[in-house]
């Protein structure tokens, strides 16, 4: 199996205001040094990471392993989402060259001036649709996967299908969807995701 590595900075469109404000409450962690053999799964969202370890454990190389964390993080992460943009960084130490993948968004052709006056606005909005860019997310993975990867794109993305059926979600999510409701109920497609419970 051909090794590769590969280093991801991740960027995304920010669709709540503070969403990544961390818990109020006093947090202490410690990390430990991690130690691997053969490979590791490392991203911010252990069940992400957890999506990384599986593909490995099946055979798949950096590659496919990456694409599925960065599919499994986006489908949980409020900031990260599959709206959003990547980039990475792939090292193949065989030819000790580094890729570079720009999977940047970019405004959609009708996003113009005349447009947004039409709409009675004097600059684009900073929340909502018409505030997003092309998703430059799903291009870069697929991108990634077909001409580094060794699996299919179903095998791939197999452990962020099943996180969509529903997954636990930490204290750090679920403080920020709080802060962030009014700002959720702006948009009633949202409001009935991120707050399914009658009251909220």
């Amino acid at each position: 199996m051909k090794k590769l590595l590969i280093s991801f900075i991740l960027s995304s469109t920010v669709i709540m205001s503070n969403a990544q404000t961390f818990n109020t409450f006093p947090v202490t962690t410690q990390k430990p040094p991690l130690h691997g053999k053969h490979w590791m799964a490392i991203t911010g969202k252990p069940l992400a990471a957890t999506a990384g370890a599986m593909i490995f454990d099946r055979g798949g190389n950096a590659i496919d392993a990456a694409c599925a964390m960065l599919a499994s993080v986006c489908t949980m992460w409020d900031v990260l989402s599959w709206g959003s943009e990547t980039q990475a960084l792939i090292y193949n130490p065989n030819t000790k060259k580094v890729i570079a993948i720009n999977a940047l968004g970019v405004a959609p052709t009708g996003a113009t001036v005349e447009f947004f006056k039409t709409k009675g606005m004097k600059y684009p909005p900073e929340y909502g649709p018409l505030a997003a860019v092309t998703p430059g997310t799903p291009g870069g993975l697929m991108t990634m996967l077909a001409e580094y990867g060794t699996m299919s794109l179903k095998e791939v993305l197999a452990p962020a299908m099943e996180m969509a059926a529903g997954y636990p979600i930490e204290a750090q999510t679920a403080n920020s969807i709080e802060r962030s409701k009014d700002r959720i109920k702006e948009w009633s497609y949202s409001a009935k995701v991120m707050l399914p419970h009658t009251g909220e």
